[in-house]
């Protein structure tokens, strides 16, 4: 029978756009699916359908509905300022029992931006500058949804918009529709996707031989210390010890010049390393950016939901090839 395992997690930095953790006493093949469950099974809200009532920009409809398509949209629970899982307050759309479309399983955005009516209220220094029409011209009928505009104060404070840009109008143009968001995984579309970025690293295990260091010489070690192009090594400053540097497991992704040097240093080809850097196989190092439809905190929150559902179900299967 295997060996039962205890997967733990060790939260490294914390924000609501990025979170590091370690993910330990596990296997790759957990690790590897709850990074494909993050990118293609967490559910969130999208713009699904636009229908339009006038349109005189420069960008045709169906372009700019694949921008809308792209915008995050955001949905916070009540009482709560994170951007969460949506499963328990809508329906996916083609389970939902309505006939066309209802605020259990859609959120409906409004947009009428007229360039000639909005110029009357700019600065005159700003009236002969085209008008951006942004994220912050949709108007949700759910209080509790929202597009994403920016993903921190840095990047509002950065940016030179209100919001994300979606076209651009001038003297005469008008652009007016209405935009319906619904759930949905991105397995179906990438759009419905929670994270710009989730990649996990095996972590790294640095074995100094110090009986083998104790024969090199202070010029030998410190070649050891620049031969490694990600640093991980230094120098002691009390011991002139090779000692690993206090953030080398962010740092240890290549090691083969460090590898190359001190084979040169050995006496024989047989001899131990002096310092032996290899990959951890139970313990991993997790790097997730959000989009902005959800804080990060809550896609690693969801994924674990969605792998226990399915692990539930797979097990509810098996019980009835049992029976």
């Amino acid at each position: 029978m295997p060996q039962q395992r205890f997967p733990k997690v060790e939260i490294l930095s914390m924000a609501p756009h990025h979170i590091q953790f370690i993910l330990s006493e596990t296997d790759t093949s957990m690790a590897n699916t709850l990074r494909r469950i993050m990118i293609a099974e967490v559910p969130t809200l999208a713009i699904d359908l636009v229908e339009y009532s006038e349109n005189s920009s420069v960008l045709n409809d169906e372009y700019i509905a694949h921008r809308l398509g792209l915008v995050p949209i955001r949905f916070m629970a009540e009482g709560s300022l994170k951007g969460g899982d949506c499963h328990t307050a809508f329906l996916p759309h083609r389970e939902c029992v309505c006939y066309d479309r209802c605020p259990r399983c859609c959120v409906e955005f409004e947009l009428d931006v007229n360039f000639d009516k909005v110029n009357q209220t700019r600065p005159d220094t700003e009236r002969d500058l085209a008008l951006t029409v942004t994220s912050r011209d949709l108007i949700s009928n759910n209080m509790l949804v929202s597009p994403a505009h920016f993903l921190n104060e840095e990047e509002q404070d950065e940016s030179h918009d209100e919001g994300i840009s979606i076209v651009k109008l001038g003297p005469g143009q008008h652009l007016k529709l209405k935009a319906i968001a619904r759930m949905g995984i991105s397995k179906e579309h990438a759009k419905w996707c929670p994270v710009a970025v989730a990649t996990y690293r095996f972590w790294p295990i640095i074995t100094i031989n110090e009986e083998a260091c104790n024969m090199l010489t202070l010029e030998q070690k410190q070649e050891l210390v620049e031969a490694c192009p990600d640093r991980i090594l230094e120098l002691d400053e009390i011991t002139g010890n090779l000692v690993a540097v206090e953030n080398a497991y962010e740092m240890a992704t290549f090691t083969e010049d460090l590898k190359t040097v001190q084979n040169a240093m050995k006496k024989r080809p047989e001899d131990d390393d002096f310092v032996n850097v290899v990959q951890s196989t139970d313990r991993f190092v997790f790097s997730v950016e959000s989009t902005g439809a959800m804080d990060a905190e809550e896609i690693l929150l969801s994924s674990l939901r969605v792998l226990k559902d399915r692990l539930n179900y797979l097990a509810a299967e098996v019980e009835k090839l049992k029976d």
